[in-house]
């Protein structure tokens, strides 16, 4: 049977210096996004951003052949957007997903930010979606379900009128980017499995609009939503204690 990869006090304290390096990189990275810069360009920051912090690596570089260090999804795509020669426009909204990796531990994290001026309706989507992801630190703790956080994230999201990517999911971190256990935003309170206090979670609400399905782009990596419906993800790297959470990245 799957379980949560529980962490020591040391290992820990290396989680919370990744997630350091890429909360101070996503921050860098919003500090660049504006009309005319290509998406490429993000990339090459990041990766130097990353690089510059002692015993820090990119986490998604290499990641089952991933060519990059971050992913850029504009607009209609929803995740593992791939840089390239694209120029941001006034008016996108662009979403930044980011790994970092400190003593073999990844941590993850994701912000969606405006290119400029946005509309009212992509103003609403960014908004309930990092607002979504804030349901969260006032329910995780040991104990607490998968199925409780999210029922948090579903109820918040969709009693604002917006849709989950219901095929994307959050997921245990750790000594692999992606392991156990699956974390969907959307389910019932009381289901799934229990957190343990010493465990470290990514938790990501990516919504829609109006979509609830994605598609996979010729690249093989970009999913966008099905209709072109704006897509918004955000994410945060929690570890889980017997009464709280922190926040690491």
């Amino acid at each position: 049977m799957p379980h949560m990869q529980l962490f020591s006090s040391s290992e820990l304290d290396s989680l919370r210096e990744a997630g350091a390096v890429l909360r101070a990189c996503l921050n860098h990275l919003t500090s660049h996004v504006q009309p005319g810069v290509t998406t490429i360009e993000l990339d090459s920051i990041a990766e130097q951003f990353i690089r510059s912090h002692n015993g820090a690596t990119p986490g998604f570089k290499g990641y089952h052949g991933f060519p990059h260090n971050i992913c850029t999804s504009v607009n209609e795509q929803c995740v593992h957007g791939m840089p390239g020669e694209r120029e941001l426009k006034e008016g996108d909204i662009i979403s930044i997903d980011c790994g970092v990796v400190m003593d073999g531990l990844h941590t993850d994290a994701c912000v969606t930010v405006p290119v400029g001026e946005i509309s009212k309706e992509a103003t609403k989507l960014l908004d309930v979606t990092k607002c979504a992801l804030d349901q969260v630190p006032n329910i995780l703790k040991a104990g607490v379900h998968v199925g409780d956080i999210s029922s948090a994230i579903q109820t918040y999201a969709e009693s604002r009128g917006c849709k989950i990517l219901r095929s994307l999911t959050g997921h245990g971190l750790g000594s692999d980017l992606h392991q156990y256990p699956d974390i969907p935003n959307f389910g019932e309170p009381g289901t799934g499995p229990q957190f343990e206090a010493g465990t470290v979670v990514a938790i990501e609400p990516i919504l829609s609009l109006e979509d609830e399905q994605v598609v996979s782009a010729s690249d093989g990596w970009t999913l966008s939503t099905k209709k072109g419906s704006l897509a918004a993800h955000f994410e945060h790297t929690f570890a889980v204690f017997e009464d709280k959470c922190e926040i690491l990245a």
